[in-house]
C-alpha cells in the first residue's frame, strides 16, 4: 500500500514577504542577478518597476536603482533576512565603514504577512513608491504594526 499523502496541516506555512531592493553598483547587472536568484530560490509573486533614485545620507555615490518584490516562502523572518543578507554577500557586497554607502545590493524586508516591519516604507519614497506599486498590482494590503512587534 502507498504511503498516505502529508496533509497540509503537516507542510510547513508560507509567508509571504515584501523586500526591497537597492543597488548602485553597476545597478543593472545586479538587479538581474538578485531578481534571478530569488525568483530560483523563493516564489516570486508580483514585483515593481525599478526606478532611479538619488542617494540619502552619503551623497558622494552614484544615484541608485530600486524595486520591491512580493515573494512567498516557507522560512520564518528571521531565517529569512538572514537569507537575504546571504544573497547579498553572494552578489559581492561589501559593508563598509559608511552605511548608506555605494553597494551592489542592499535587500530589507519591508513587511511581513501584511504587517509593515521596516520604518522605511514610511520615511523613504523610494522604498514606498515600489511597495505601492506591488500593492495594487498584486491586490493585497499591508498593515502598520507597532514599534514593540517589529524587529
Amino acid at each position: 500500500m502507498p504511503p498516505m499523502p502529508l496533509s497540509s496541516a503537516h507542510a510547513a506555512p508560507l509567508h509571504e514577504c515584501f523586500i526591497s531592493l537597492g543597488s548602485n553598483i553597476d545597478p543593472d547587472h545586479y538587479f538581474a542577478q538578485a531578481l534571478e536568484i530569488i525568483s530560483r530560490e523563493c516564489e516570486l509573486l508580483a514585483r515593481s518597476k525599478a526606478i532611479r533614485t538619488a542617494p540619502v545620507g552619503y551623497q558622494q555615490q552614484p544615484d541608485f536603482l530600486n524595486a520591491a518584490l512580493l515573494v512567498s516562502t516557507s522560512q520564518e523572518r528571521e531565517a529569512f533576512r538572514a537569507y537575504l543578507k546571504g544573497v547579498e554577500d553572494r552578489l559581492g557586497r561589501v559593508r563598509g565603514a559608511i552605511k548608506s554607502g555605494p553597494r551592489t545590493m542592499d535587500l530589507d524586508i519591508v513587511a511581513w504577512d501584511g504587517e509593515i516591519v521596516d520604518d522605511g516604507y514610511f520615511k523613504h519614497s523610494y522604498v514606498k513608491k515600489p511597495v505601492d506599486e506591488v500593492l495594487a498590482s498584486s491586490g493585497r494590503t499591508l498593515e502598520f504594526s507597532p514599534p514593540s512587534r517589529r524587529r
